[in-house]
């Protein structure tokens, strides 16, 4: 096996000091938060030393990008923070990595295609760590992270038990995971993929990104597109629509993309031609979530100090970093949800993580 050099540039996960009991600065929405206690863990064998002489009440929080916090979390924190780039197996068409749970994930998505190893290219900018990433199969731009996944390990906390699981073990279905289902049960401390070495196999049908991908080729002096032009590409296009939430605090795409009936969807498009829609199996149609908001007149509006980005209306963005709490969000949540109902009778259901003061998670509708 040989090791691959990492970078250190991931500020959520600075690990050279104990992390204090506040948690504001350790979520990517910049929520106020603090905890009972927070453990850092930087290697398998620290994490069995704790769990040794702990109980199984402990909340695991990774890169904070996908979560909204308490004001107070009556609980001890678990922060799986390990580092390290492990090259596994490689053949004339693929190349099985292992990735530890604490390294960042757009470091990982660029480190990897340097190397000439492809299939995360698509995920380009997606905040977080590598560990989360499993949590909620986080996709983007027709990739998920279960196209690539080959196994993972992880600690079963209830049990203090280590476990390989495979991806059907994972139960992923869209944003979703048997991790999600079952939250702060399973503590993932390394992630291998098995990405491929073809520098023609791209997908770039999503939106602008063939376009822009198009020029980067064009600039580099290519007529056919790389997987390195694709990530450019969407780097370029979330850069763009995506605020970075270290200059203003969010946590990524709010809501998911609803799926509804092809009936209804067409019912739809005969009021709204210009509704955006992609296709699905079993007569069902993914709507645009962030068509929907900004349809409602939602763009750039919310309930302050939360409010949707003026360029993505997706994207929930705080206003009063450290101060805000949950309870803003909740408001402006529920605003949002109740306005692209009332003029589509579409529900929204939010993407990252609800967690109650108990460390328990809450439901993904309405709060």
């Amino acid at each position: 096996m040989t090791s691959m050099p990492r970078t250190d540039t991931d500020v959520y996960h600075n690990t050279s000091q104990p992390l204090s009991s506040d948690l504001s600065h350790a979520n990517t929405m910049a929520l106020s938060c603090t905890a009972n206690e927070v453990v850092t863990v930087t290697d398998e064998a620290q994490l069995d030393k704790f769990m040794s002489t702990a109980d199984d009440t402990v909340f695991v929080l990774s890169g904070g990008s996908n979560v909204l916090l308490p004001a107070r979390l009556n609980i001890t924190v678990l922060r799986p923070l390990m580092r390290g780039i492990t090259v596994l197996d490689q053949t004339l068409e693929h190349i099985d990595i292992e990735v530890m749970a604490g390294e960042n994930w757009h470091d990982l998505v660029v480190y990897t295609v340097a190397q000439g190893w492809y299939g995360l290219e698509n995920l380009a900018l997606i905040p977080g760590l590598t560990g989360a990433a499993p949590v909620q199969n986080i996709g983007a731009y027709g990739v998920q992270l279960e196209d690539t996944l080959h196994s993972l390990k992880a600690y079963h906390i209830p049990t203090k038990t280590w476990h390989q699981l495979s991806p059907s073990d994972c139960q992923f279905g869209y944003r979703d995971s048997i991790f999600k289902h079952a939250p702060n049960t399973w503590l993932i401390t390394r992630v291998t993929f098995r990405l491929h070495l073809d520098e023609n196999r791209v997908l770039a049908s999503y939106g602008d990104v063939k376009s822009i991908a198009q020029e980067h080729a064009k600039q580099q002096g290519r007529l056919g597109l790389t997987p390195s032009d694709v990530m450019h590409a969407i780097i370029d296009i979330r850069s763009q629509k995506l605020p970075d939430p270290k200059q203003l605090p969010n946590c990524g795409s709010y809501f998911q993309n609803p799926i509804i009936s092809q009936a209804q969807f067409l019912a739809l498009q005969t009021t709204y031609p210009d509704i955006k829609g992609y296709p699905l199996p079993e007569a069902r149609v993914k709507v645009a979530a962030g068509w929907l908001i900004e349809q409602a007149g939602l763009k750039g509006s919310g309930v302050a100090p939360i409010m949707t980005h003026i360029h993505q209306a997706l994207v929930l963005t705080n206003h009063a970093p450290f101060t805000a709490t949950q309870s803003d969000v909740a408001l402006a949540q529920a605003h949002i949800i109740s306005s692209v109902y009332d003029k589509f009778a579409i529900t929204l259901n939010r993407e990252p993580v609800w967690v109650n003061m108990d460390g328990s998670i809450g439901q993904d509708s309405y709060v």
